[in-house]
C-alpha cells in the first residue's frame, strides 16, 4: 500500500460538519484498483475520490463496492481540494478527467475563497418510465402523494436516477425505503437509485426538498450533485415551472443529520439541455494512509 496523503471535505454544505462527506486520496507513487477499492471500504463514506494524476487531474471515484464513472460531490469536492492545496491560486476553471470524460468545474471566489463551486453535466439521457403504484409500494407512500402531473422518468446526466415528483413536504419526510422491493425494481434498471423532490423547502430562498435512496453504503444519501443534476434536466425537459429553464435552492439531507444546500441551474436551447450544479465545500481534517 502506498503512502497517500488524503482530505476529509464536507461537499453542499453551508457550514462544516454538514453536506455529503468525502475522501480525497492524493497518492503520488500510485496505486492500484484493488487498493483504491479497499480504501474506499475502509473509508466508507459514499464515495471516496483518488487523484492519480496532478498533470492533467485524473480522478478515479469509488463507493466501498464498485467503481463508478460520475458521481457530482465527488467531483466538486476533489477539484475544491486541487484548487485549495495543489494549484493554490484562484482559478476561475478547471477540468477534471474522469472515466465518464472530461467535467469542467467553475469556482466563484469571495474575500480569495472559493465561494460556489459550479460543475458541467453532461447531456441528459431520458429513459423508461414508471407506474406511480410501482414506487408507493417501494417507498411506503400513497398514491395521492404522487404528483401525477408530471411522470416518473429514468434521467442520467452521467449517472441514472429514477426521479419521482411528490406533492408535499409532508410526503417526501414520510418516504423509508421496503428493501426487498427496492432492490426487485433496481434489479431490472439502469437506474440503481431513486430521487424524490417536492416544491417545498423548510428554509426561505430555498424552492425544493429532496430526498436520494441508493443501493450503497446505506440507502439515503445526504447530498447528490448527479442526481440533482438529472432532476434540473427533468424539470426543464418537462417545464415543470412552466419555462424551458430552472436556477434554484435545493435542500436534501435534514431527515439523516447532514443538511446541505445544492445550486442547481439548467437551460434548453434548440432542443439541447445543458445542466449545471453548484455549492460550497469545506476541508474538515488532512491526514496520512501509512504504507
Amino acid at each position: 500500500m502506498p503512502k497517500c496523503t488524503f482530505y476529509i471535505v464536507d461537499v453542499f454544505a453551508e457550514k462544516k460538519f454538514e453536506g455529503n462527506q468525502l475522501a480525497v486520496f492524493l497518492c503520488e507513487n500510485g496505486i492500484t484498483d484493488s487498493e483504491m477499492q479497499k480504501i474506499a471500504k475502509e473509508m466508507n463514506y459514499s464515495e471516496t475520490t483518488f487523484i492519480t494524476s496532478i498533470e492533467n487531474y485524473t480522478v478515479r471515484i469509488f463507493t466501498p463496492e464498485m467503481e463508478l464513472p460520475f458521481a457530482g460531490h465527488p467531483a466538486l469536492g476533489t477539484a475544491y481540494v486541487i484548487q485549495r492545496e495543489i494549484i493554490k491560486s484562484n482559478i476561475k476553471t478547471l477540468l477534471l478527467n474522469l472515466k465518464i470524460g472530461q467535467i469542467p468545474i467553475l469556482f466563484k471566489y469571495k474575500s480569495g475563497e472559493a465561494e460556489e463551486i459550479w460543475m458541467e453535466q453532461n447531456v441528459p439521457a431520458f429513459g423508461q418510465f414508471f407506474d406511480p403504484e410501482l414506487i408507493t409500494n417501494t417507498l411506503y407512500l400513497r398514491e395521492e402523494d404522487i404528483d401525477i402531473r408530471f411522470p416518473i422518468q429514468e434521467v442520467s446526466t452521467g449517472l441514472p436516477f429514477i426521479i419521482v415528483p411528490l406533492k408535499t413536504l409532508d410526503a417526501l419526510k414520510r418516504a423509508r425505503v421496503e428493501r426487498e422491493k427496492f432492490f426487485d425494481l433496481v434489479e431490472n434498471t439502469n437506474a440503481k437509485s431513486i430521487l424524490i423532490f417536492c416544491p417545498e423547502a423548510r428554509k426561505k430562498g430555498n424552492h425544493m426538498s429532496v430526498r436520494v435512496f441508493t443501493e450503497v453504503p446505506g440507502f439515503e444519501d445526504p447530498a447528490t450533485g448527479s442526481g440533482n443534476g438529472c432532476l434540473a434536466s427533468y424539470l426543464v425537459h418537462h417545464q415543470y415551472f412552466g419555462k424551458s429553464s430552472v436556477d434554484i435552492r435545493v435542500e436534501q439531507g435534514y431527515e439523516i443529520g447532514r443538511p446541505s444546500l445544492l445550486l442547481l441551474r439548467s437551460e434548453e436551447k434548440e432542443g439541447q439541455i445543458s445542466v449545471s450544479v453548484g455549492g460550497k465545500a469545506y476541508i474538515v481534517a488532512k491526514g496520512e494512509l501509512l504504507e
